[in-house]
This record gives C-alpha cells, structure tokens and sequence, in this order.
C-alpha cells in the first residue's frame, strides 16, 4: 500500500512538475509579447514625440515675434539662426521673412537668408510666400498648407528630396513688416 501510496504521490507530483512547467513557458511567451508590444508602443510614442504639435508651432512663433520686439532684430537673429538654439525642436523650427519675401533667418538652410523667395512655388504650383505675407497682412496670423521637405530631406540633393504636406504658422511681428513661422507636417 505504502508503493501505490508513493506511486499516486508519485504521480500527482509529476503532474503537477508538468503543470508547472507548461505555466512557465507560458509564462515565458506572456512575458516575451508583453515586452514586444511594450517596444512597439516605445517606438510610436518615440516617433510621436518627435513630431511638433501645432500648439508648438503657435507658441515658438510668438515667443520668435517678442524676442525680435524686445531685443531687435540684430540680436534677435543671434538665436534664430541658431541649428541647435531653442527655435529649432523635434522635427522643426521657426524661419522669418519679409514682406518683399526675402529670407531673414532660416536655421537650417542657411544659403537661404538673404535670398527674395516671393516667387517660389511648391510642386503644386502655390505661390507658397504669397499666401504667407497675405495671411500676415490680412489677418495678422493663421495656418497656410504645402508641399515642402520635411528636415531630413534638406540634407538631401534637390531632385532627390521627398514633399510632404506641411501645415504652417504665420505670425506678423507687431509693428514691423516681417512674420515668424513653423510648420508640422502630415
């Protein structure tokens, strides 16, 4: 009796050696999905804090307008300009122009400053400088949508560069004849 006793033990020991086993791995597989959709959700929440909202935009131009108002032009370029200042963040920045359409400050293009862009068109054939200093003079800000390369792409060759859409902010620096803007891009 004390044998089959030893045996049933035996038995239901092995059971549950087997159950504990089978958890484990289960365990194990619960464990390795719960670490992929973890990464996965790292990589989307990373790439979307990569991009600029719109509220950014708004909030970096009007923070370009008072510094150009308060300390001048002159100085004010000093941070502008800047590719690693405080107007450059996630994936973009803040330019400004005239309203001849001349480049006062683009940080990352810097061959742009100086250079009368009123002209320019987008793939689409959008007078894109127009419609800036319109909305600038017209209504004192407001959002303008075109094609345009999004930064990585400027590092690229002309005819290589992708367009995406972007949506700009445009925002006339009170009491002069030059607006600040910043775009996100769909």
């Amino acid at each position: 009796m004390a044998t089959s006793n030893l045996g049933r033990s035996y038995a239901v020991h092995g059971g549950n050696e087997r159950m504990a086993s089978h958890t484990k791995h289960l365990s194990r597989f619960g464990a390795a999905v719960a670490a992929f959709v973890c990464a996965i959700l790292l990589v989307v929440q990373s790439a979307l804090a990569e991009s600029a909202t719109k509220d950014e935009c708004v909030t970096k131009c009007k923070e370009a307008a008072q510094l150009i108002s308060e300390k001048g032009l002159e100085a004010a370029l000093q941070e502008l300009n800047k590719k690693d200042g405080k107007f450059v963040w996630k994936d973009t920045y803040v330019f400004v122009l005239d309203f001849t359409g001349v480049h006062i400050t683009h940080p990352l293009r810097p061959e742009m400053v100086g250079k009368n862009v009123l002209e320019w068109k987008d793939s689409n054939e959008k007078f894109v400088v127009k419609e800036f200093i319109e909305v600038a003079k017209t209504k004192g800000e407001g959002w303008t949508e075109y094609m345009y390369p999004k930064p990585a792409e400027l590092k690229k060759p002309e005819k290589e560069r992708i367009l995406s859409k972007k949506n700009t902010y445009i925002y006339r620096v009170p009491g002069k004849d030059m607006f600040v803007g910043a775009g996100v891009w769909e």
